[in-house]
């Protein structure tokens, strides 16, 4: 019979100094994501109406980039 422990945290995550390192992990991820939108509308605003039309996008498309990712 095979039986492994559930109650282990994962390598590098235990503790106090652990906890921080994720935090600051999903910290620096969190503000890439938000210039990654950012930089994506800055670029698609500059397009013309007729540019967009040209990859399926209106100008008001833009402002719903960052609430649905699919649109990226």
């Amino acid at each position: 019979m095979a039986a492994f422990d559930t109650t282990r945290t994962a390598q590098g995550t235990s503790g106090l100094i652990g906890r921080i390192g994720a935090l600051g992990h999903s910290i620096i991820a969190a503000i890439l994501a938000w210039n990654d939108v950012r930089m994506t509308r800055k670029v698609l605003s500059a397009l013309t109406d007729r540019e967009l039309s040209d990859i399926g996008l209106t100008r008001g498309d833009l402002d719903s980039i960052g609430a649905d990712s699919s649109l990226i």
